[in-house]
């Protein structure tokens, strides 16, 4: 137990604690953007949302498709798929005992990846900008799950 304690006071740790905090910040607010995009463009998604319109039949005009908004959402949804696996990999990676040097290296370029790819998604850059910092990020989380899986199967 006192094991534990000791990796949770590492500074390994504690900068893991900070980078997941911002990814997950960052993930936060991807879905006040898709609320911000669906209200300035009047898109619903469900007719419940729709209560400002005075008619049943404004209403369901409202509750329709936008392209831009539907890119936000695509977003929202790839920090969920991305960032989620991050946290759990990341935390179990910084209870193996990373060099610190290392372990930054990780999660900077996973948290610097996912800022990299929110922006090319928005702003619907060129391919294959969005397709690399995913790949990035994704790299990063799996050399830290490799480091879980070889730290544990030679204890």
């Amino acid at each position: 137990m006192a094991e534990v304690v000791h990796m949770i006071d590492s500074e390994v740790f504690l900068a893991f604690s900070t980078y997941a905090t911002i990814v997950i910040l960052k993930m936060m607010l991807m879905s006040i953007m898709t609320s911000y995009y669906r209200l300035t463009k009047q898109v619903f998604a469900n007719i419940e949302d729709t209560t400002l319109a005075k008619t049943t039949e404004d209403r369901k005009k409202l509750v329709r498709s936008d392209p831009d908004v539907e890119r936000v959402r695509r977003c929202h949804q790839n920090d969920l798929e991305n960032i989620v696996p991050f946290v759990v990999i990341g935390l179990l990676y910084s209870l193996t005992g990373p060099d610190l040097s290392s372990a930054l290296l990780h999660f900077r370029v996973f948290v610097g990846s996912r800022f990299i790819h929110t922006v090319t998604y928005v702003m619907a850059l060129p391919q294959p900008s969005r397709a690399l910092s995913f790949g990035v990020g994704l790299c990063a989380t799996v050399s830290m799950a490799y480091r879980v899986l070889t730290t544990s199967l030679f204890l």
